[in-house]
């Protein structure tokens, strides 16, 4: 019976590359890749995933954990972190939260993830100390995806949502608009998506740096949601005095403000400008202006950050050090829903 060494000395490789060539990892070049390939097809080997775990002690199982599988951000983060640990041989362990506090507990604490999983993925999940605590004594290596806290040996994938509000809402000012509404999601809610602090931040940082004081009668909070944005925009037009632009902290919450302003009678962007940030798959289709983020970037990098110490690469000199932030860029992408702000 042919064995993985046997292709190794035919291929002039090691085990380790062996393995990886055949898991399509991206960590091998394409020329090692294919001087593996011919020698396995050569030599007839066909690797067994099952047999490789279990000689290693591995179970082969990546945990994924996000606030809400239903927002199209953790959706899609989702979908690259999956098809990146299916190529590797890896299957993906899905924890919902779904905003429930019970779900916390039971999958941030519960120490038998240990033995269920080699890995976790924490995707946009704020954290207590306790929880952070808890991750550490699993002694498992894991990433977290745009997380507000951090977890000691863990890398962490995210944009600057400081920088990106300061983006949206310096397109606003650039437009003429003075009266710029701020809607975000809701502090009080301790499994939400926790950028949207950071986004008010640098929302107010760019009034202060165009010499305006942030007025708290436009900034709502609400769920961060296509609902949340419906109601919070609801709540602006009841105020009176309605804002000449929006700037909503996600491009769901933008959508429900469209709706909102629609069924008031204001025309978009005529009566009111609005951005968002994301750039979702419906943004377009809906000539929605947005600050686009890489959402399947940040899943496949957090991804290969997760499986390359796995793999043998942890001492690699290009691996990206533990405890740090990979910080990938965004973009203003202008649409219809925006526009210069009119003389009244």
């Amino acid at each position: 019976m042919t064995k993985i060494d046997d292709v190794a000395r035919l291929a002039g490789v090691s085990t380790a590359t062996v393995s990886r060539a055949l898991r399509g990892l991206p960590t091998v070049s394409a020329a090692t890749r294919s001087r593996v390939l011919a020698a396995a097809e050569q030599l007839q080997y066909a690797v067994s995933p099952s047999a490789s775990r279990l000689a290693g002690g591995r179970t082969g199982t990546v945990a994924v954990v996000v606030p809400r599988i239903t927002r199209w951000f953790f959706g899609v983060v989702v979908e690259a972190a999956e098809d990146f640990f299916h190529r590797a041989g890896y299957d993906l362990l899905l924890h919902n939260l779904g905003g429930r506090e019970q779900n916390r507990q039971r999958v941030l604490h519960a120490t038998h993830l240990h033995k269920r999983v080699d890995a976790i993925m924490l995707v946009a999940t704020p954290l207590r100390a306790t929880d952070v605590t808890a991750l550490a004594a699993l002694d498992l290596p894991g990433v977290t995806i745009s997380s507000g806290t951090t977890v000691p040996g863990w890398p962490c994938v995210r944009i600057d949502d400081v920088a990106a509000a300061r983006t949206a809402t310096r397109h606003l000012l650039d437009l003429g608009h003075r009266r710029i509404a701020h809607i975000s999601g809701d502090p009080d809610d301790e499994l939400a998506f926790s950028a949207h602090l950071d986004r008010r931040r640098g929302h107010q940082e760019a009034l202060r740096a165009a010499g305006l004081q942030p007025d708290p009668s436009l900034d709502v909070e609400s769920s961060f949601d296509i609902a949340g944005g419906t109601r919070a925009t609801e709540e602006l037009l009841r105020r009176g005095d309605p804002p000449t632009a929006i700037f909503a902290a996600c491009d769901e919450m933008a959508m429900g403000a469209l709706t909102a302003l629609r069924d008031a009678g204001l025309r978009v962007p005529q009566d009111v400008s609005v951005i968002g940030i994301d750039d979702h798959a419906l943004s377009g289709v809906l000539g929605l202006s947005t600050i686009a983020q890489p959402a399947v970037e940040q899943g496949r990098l957090a991804a290969q950050l997760l499986l390359d110490p796995l793999c043998g690469r942890a001492d690699d000199a290009n691996m990206i050090k533990q405890d740090s932030s990979v910080i990938l860029n965004t973009r203003l992408v202008v649409r219809d829903s925006t526009a210069p702000v009119r003389a009244h």
